[in-house]
């Protein structure tokens, strides 16, 4: 009998045992998934835009966040920190019976220009970023054990169940739209003000000052010893 080569063996599929195929078909789709799952989600990330998530008022820090903490305040958020230069807010939609998403808005005002410039405490960029978060329901079945004499316990399931929201995903909204509608928003509360809105450094009143004091000569006294 001839011998047989190698390249005559892995020709024909014959002669490869049954039981190495599902082995063979595992390593192929294993090796599909690598090859296509190499991508990263931050690869579209180029860094063009600088209109997306930031804004320019002509406003001081504490009154661009003022309006941002209002905005967010008339659409249902609640704010959960709030001070001159940041505002953070979070917010719950229901959009299916078995999902849950919560977005949380952040908000950062920075002063633009330097302290020396003449817009110093005049023009203020906010930067703002949502993040959504996305929850799913999880059951689980509760199970309980049962005595049985010679073979011991037996788990049989029962009625109850675990259900449970876990996280599923997290992502940075980036639609334009939204922000757009955000800062329009944060606009109108700017351009209405109001008696309690934060006063401006330079429209603030300043400090009256007491005129300086009138010094008259006095001629010294004869001495009248």
């Amino acid at each position: 009998m001839p011998p047989t080569s190698s390249a005559a063996f892995f020709s024909s599929p014959a002669r490869v045992p049954a039981f190495l195929f599902p082995g063979l078909l595992s390593a192929l789709l294993l090796a599909g998934c690598g090859s296509f799952g190499t991508g990263q989600a931050y690869e579209p990330e180029d860094f063009d835009s600088t209109t997306t998530h930031t804004r320019n008022y002509a406003a001081s820090e504490a009154q661009t966040c003022e309006a941002a903490r209002r905005a967010l305040l008339s659409q249902g958020y609640m704010v959960t920190a709030a001070n001159a230069d940041l505002v953070t807010a979070r917010k719950s939609f229901q959009p299916a019976a078995e999902t849950h998403v919560e977005v949380e808005f952040r908000v950062v005002c920075a002063r633009e220009g330097g302290a020396g410039s003449a817009s110093a405490g005049r023009s203020t960029v906010a930067f703002a970023t949502a993040l959504q978060d996305r929850y799913g329901l999880k059951k689980g079945s509760n199970s309980a054990s049962l005595g049985v004499g010679a073979i011991g316990s037996l788990s049989l399931p029962f009625g109850g169940s675990n259900e449970a929201m876990v996280k599923v995903a997290s992502q940075t909204l980036t639609d334009e739209r939204f922000y757009d509608r955000f800062f329009t928003l944060v606009e109108r509360f700017l351009q209405g003000g109001g008696p309690d809105m934060p006063a401006d450094a330079e429209d603030a009143p300043k400090p009256a000052t007491r005129p300086a004091a009138t010094t008259f000569p006095v001629s010294p006294s004869p001495n009248r010893g």
